[in-house]
């Protein structure tokens, strides 16, 4: 098992290793099943020392989704001041899948075996992600050499590589690190293919 003694950290060092042992845990045990006091435990940190960066289980989940649709949302940003070629494309989708480090790919892994869970949130965390992705393709599609239907699809599923890596890596004994490697020459080949 990993050491994850918080010892002397930085706040954000802090709220970064309680949202990487609770996505273990969520994904090992279960959200239901895990409780603010075995994530404390599992940190060796006080229950009140876990309250004071996170109120309880969904703060902590909803701050993960808050982290990506920022990530996203900075992704559309850095675009719109981007030459509009098509070699924006590729670059796009590199930045986006190669911005997944292992704990946003326990992420995916833990959405994909509860999707239940991000749906009993108010609607805006989870959503905010997706209607973002929606804009990022709206803002490439244009830049295709060819724009049919098929072809805008599949820039949708060179964005959402590591999500597909994630659902067929499981059940499998291949590492996050290789299910990573995985999703980003899997989003080269398809947007290499498009342009």
């Amino acid at each position: 098992m990993e050491d994850h003694a918080i010892g002397r950290r930085s706040g954000p060092d802090t709220r970064a290793a309680i949202q990487r042992v609770a996505l273990e845990l969520f994904t090992r045990k279960g959200y239901e099943a895990t409780s603010l006091r075995e994530i404390a435990d599992e940190l060796g940190i006080q229950k009140p020392s876990l309250y004071y960066h996170f109120k309880g289980k969904e703060d902590i989940l909803r701050a993960l989704f808050d982290e990506r649709g920022d990530e996203a949302e900075q992704l559309l940003e850095w675009i719109g001041q981007q030459p509009q070629t098509p070699e924006l494309v590729r670059a796009a989708v590199l930045r986006w899948v190669q911005s997944f480090p292992v704990n946003k790919l326990r992420g995916i892994r833990f959405l994909s075996a509860n999707p239940l869970i991000a749906r009993t949130f108010d609607g805006r965390t989870n959503d905010r992600i997706g209607s973002t992705l929606n804009q990022l393709v709206d803002r490439l599609a244009p830049l295709l050499p060819d724009r049919t239907p098929s072809k805008v699809l599949q820039l949708r599923m060179a964005l959402l590589s590591i999500n597909a890596a994630v659902d067929a890596a499981t059940l499998t004994t291949f590492t996050d690190e290789q299910t990573l490697t995985a999703a980003k020459a899997n989003a080269i080949a398809v947007i290499d293919a498009l342009l």
